[in-house]
C-alpha cells in the first residue's frame, strides 16, 4: 500500500517482523505529537511577537489549543496567528515526505531504507492531513479563526464570530453524523469539541461586546466588607449568611493578603473547621485589577481563573470589588 501510494518501491515485509511494528507505531505517534506541538508553538510565537500573552498550550489527540490572555485580537493579527499553524504543519509534512524520497535514494540497506521511508512518509502524510483539517472553516479551529478574522475586517467582531461559529456548528453536526455512521468515536469527539467550542466563543464574544466601553470604577462595589486572617472559620460562615456574600477579601493591617470564598471552606472537613482560621483556608495568590481598567478585563480574568470575585486595588488599597453577579447585571441591562 505504501509503495502504491508513494511510488517508492520498498519491501515492507521486514516491517512486520517481531516488535518492529510496535516500535514504529511508537515513533510515529511521538513524531505526530512533536508536529502538533510545533504547530501550537508557531501560533504562540507569532502571538507573542504581536504582544499577545500565551497563558497555556494544551495538546490534544487531533491538535492543540493555545490559550491567550486577552480577548479577540485585531483581525489582521488573528489572521496571521491562525494561519501560521496550518502552514507550519504543511511545511513539516512536505519536509518529511522529502526525507522519505531522499532516504530511498541514498540508503543502500533495504531494511533500513524501508524503516526510514515508512516513518517519514507517514509522518509527512499525517502532518499534511493536519494541515488540511485545520484549514476547514469550522470555528474555533484555525480555518474558522481565519474566516472570523476576514469577516471582522468587514463587520463588528460579534457578528463575525456568530457567522463563523454557525458555520463551525454545521461542520460539527456533519462530523458527528459521519462519526456515528462509521462508528468512529474520535470524529464524534472532534464534532463535540467544535460545536461546544463555537458556542462558548460566541457567548464570550457577545459578553465582551456588551461590556465594551465600561470601566471597572462604574460597576464595582465601593463599600467592601473584608475579614481578618485570624477570624475563625465558623464566624466567617456566619458572616456569609449575614451579608449574603460567598466570598470576602482578607485584609491584615490595611494590606490585601488573600481572598476567601465558600469553595475554600468546602475544601476543608467539617470537623476541622471549628479549629481553623481564615488564614488556614484562604487563597493567597489574589488576582487584582485597577478601577480605571476596562470591565472586560474582569470578565476575562474570571473566565480564565474560574473565580467569582476580584478585588479592585488603587495605590495598594482595596477600593472596591467586582463579582460575577455584577457582571451579569450589567450584561442584562445592556441587553435590554
Amino acid at each position: 500500500m505504501l509503495s502504491d501510494f508513494s511510488n517508492i518501491p520498498i519491501d515492507t515485509q521486514p516491517l512486520t517482523q517481531g516488535l518492529l511494528p510496535y516500535i514504529l507505531g511508537t515513533i510515529i505517534a511521538t513524531g505526530l505529537f512533536v508536529g502538533v506541538f510545533l504547530h501550537e508553538l508557531t501560533h504562540s510565537y507569532f502571538a507573542l511577537k504581536k504582544g499577545i500573552k500565551i497563558r497555556s498550550i494544551t495538546l490534544l489527540l487531533f491538535g492543540g489549543v493555545a490559550e491567550i490572555e486577552e480577548g479577540i485580537p485585531d483581525p489582521s493579527d488573528e489572521f496571521l496567528i491562525a494561519i501560521v499553524g496550518p502552514i507550519s504543519s504543511g511545511i513539516i509534512g512536505a519536509v518529511c515526505i522529502g526525507i522519505a524520497y531522499l532516504a530511498d535514494y541514498i540508503i543502500i540497506n533495504p531494511t533500513w531504507a524501508a524503516v526510514i521511508v515508512f516513518i517519514f512518509w507517514y509522518l509527512g502524510l499525517l502532518n499534511l492531513l493536519l494541515f488540511g483539517f485545520n484549514l476547514i472553516p469550522a470555528f474555533p479551529m484555525d480555518g474558522g479563526r481565519v474566516l472570523r478574522a476576514y469577516l471582522a475586517k468587514r463587520m463588528d467582531k460579534y457578528k463575525a464570530t456568530k457567522i463563523a461559529a454557525n458555520i463551525g456548528k454545521i461542520f460539527a453536526i456533519f462530523f458527528g453524523i459521519l462519526g456515528i455512521v462509521t462508528l468512529n468515536f474520535i470524529i464524534v469527539i472532534i464534532a463535540l469539541f467544535i460545536f461546544f467550542g463555537a458556542e462558548q466563543e460566541t457567548t464570550m464574544t457577545r459578553y465582551t461586546s456588551l461590556l465594551e466601553g465600561i470601566q471597572i470604577s462604574g460597576v464595582m462595589t465601593k463599600e467592601v466588607t473584608s475579614v481578618s486572617p485570624s477570624m475563625p472559620v465558623p464566624e466567617l460562615i456566619n458572616m456569609m449568611y449575614m451579608y449574603k456574600h460567598l466570598g470576602f477579601p482578607v485584609i491584615d493591617r490595611e494590606e490585601l493578603v488573600g481572598i476567601v470564598a465558600l469553595e475554600d471552606i468546602n475544601k476543608s472537613s467539617e470537623i476541622d473547621r471549628e479549629a481553623m482560621k481564615v488564614k488556614d483556608i484562604m487563597t493567597r495568590e489574589v488576582i487584582t485589577l485597577a478601577p480605571d481598567q476596562p470591565l472586560n478585563e474582569v470578565l476575562q480574568k474570571m473566565a480564565q481563573r474560574n473565580v467569582g470575585r476580584i478585588p479592585i486595588v488603587s495605590d495598594g488599597n482595596v477600593v472596591g470589588i467586582v463579582t460575577r453577579s455584577d457582571i451579569l447585571r450589567v450584561i442584562q441591562l445592556r441587553e435590554s
